[in-house]
């Protein structure tokens, strides 16, 4: 009788599971090989748009170089390189326009380079402050959002509610992890909920779950779902917690209580409640104590803030869009923001 081999035994079938561990693991060496050369790829051309951009800005600059002349260089690459695209005279000046943006070599980090053409070209024509487009560039690059996400979020005006409206964290939660305002938003664009108005607490748990994989890009990327009303058991009652994730980063359970109503300071207790039943019967030896999330309709921040003041549980208050808001709104609240921060901060914008 013949014996076949392993390799013999699968031809043209599937492997043993045995077998498929180890195929895995060259699949994934082919996959992560792939995906590093893309990175690579992208960063010479990021390199190539910004040294291109330099030459047409001195050029510009010094020689006198007008629109005419770009069209003609534009022109003269098609001839010579037939095929080639990226080099239409609109993207050429882009390109002088990334250079000026980022005129200092050192700044065009390694950040910049992990982004798309596509992306930086979202944050130069929308982002006009120096440090507005080093925020989306830096959350752009740590979310790995891709372009539509970007777009969605510098028309949700992310960077002007972030600026005026930091997150509002109790102090225990603020001494007890390393920059969790980071990690937090003072409010969550959830407009792709199409919610009615008005709506309940169970449409919005409802839509939340349709649309969950939009919540925890909205959330951000460390998040991760563990259920929804969870059960919890304190002293022979039984009590469910509207939505539990995990933190990677934070190395934390986090709850998430919903209300479709405005903060009042009563709701605080049921989540520190929450918070302590998580410490002691759900979170692991090795995890940090878990931490509260009130997402709410509204809010009065002097209210929250008097609420939040004395707490002693790793908590914030946060609230829950349903539109878009009105970004020419919040550019206007900005400016007098950097009006009133001085005139340094004003000279920049």
């Amino acid at each position: 009788m013949t014996r076949r081999t392993p390799a013999e035994g699968t031809q043209g079938g599937a492997a043993p599971a045995a077998l498929e561990v180890s195929f895995d693991e060259v699949v994934g060496l082919i996959r992560t090989a792939r995906q590093r050369a893309a990175q690579a790829v992208n960063a010479e051309l990021i390199d190539l748009y910004w040294r291109i951009g330099q030459y047409l800005h001195h050029k510009i600059e010094d020689d006198g170089w007008a629109k005419g002349t770009v069209l003609g260089l534009a022109a003269f690459i098609a001839r010579r390189e037939p095929g080639l695209r990226g080099f239409s005279a609109q993207n050429l000046w882009r390109m002088r326009q990334f250079f000026v943006a980022y005129p200092d070599p050192e700044r065009l980090s390694t950040l910049s380079r992990q982004l798309p053409w596509s992306s930086h070209l979202h944050i130069l024509s929308r982002a006009k402050r120096d440090d507005e487009r080093q925020f989306y560039l830096r959350l752009a690059v740590q979310q790995r959002w891709p372009v539509r996400e970007l777009a969605r979020q510098i028309d949700g005006g992310l960077f002007e509610r972030a600026m005026l409206n930091p997150p509002k964290l109790s102090t225990a939660l603020r001494d007890s992890l390393p920059h969790p305002q980071q990690q937090f938003r003072d409010a969550y664009l959830l407009e792709f909920l199409a919610l009615p108005e008005p709506h309940t607490e169970a449409d919005l748990h409802r839509s939340l779950l349709r649309n969950l994989s939009r919540f925890l890009t909205e959330l951000g990327r460390d998040f991760c779902y563990i259920g929804s009303e969870y059960p919890l058991q304190v002293g022979g009652q039984d009590f469910a917690l509207d939505l539990l994730f995990f933190h990677r980063g934070l190395n934390c359970l986090v709850a998430i209580e919903l209300k479709v109503t405005a903060f009042a300071p009563e709701h605080l207790g049921k989540l520190n409640f929450y918070l302590e039943a998580l410490d002691r019967d759900v979170k692991k030896p090795h995890e940090n104590p878990a931490i509260g999330v009130l997402l709410c309709a509204s809010k009065d921040d002097e209210v929250v803030e008097y609420a939040m003041s004395r707490s002693a549980s790793p908590a914030l208050i946060a609230q829950y869009l349903t539109q878009l808001p009105d970004k020419a709104l919040l550019q206007a609240k900005l400016h007098e923001f950097y009006l009133l921060a001085g005139p340094h901060a004003e000279g920049e914008a």
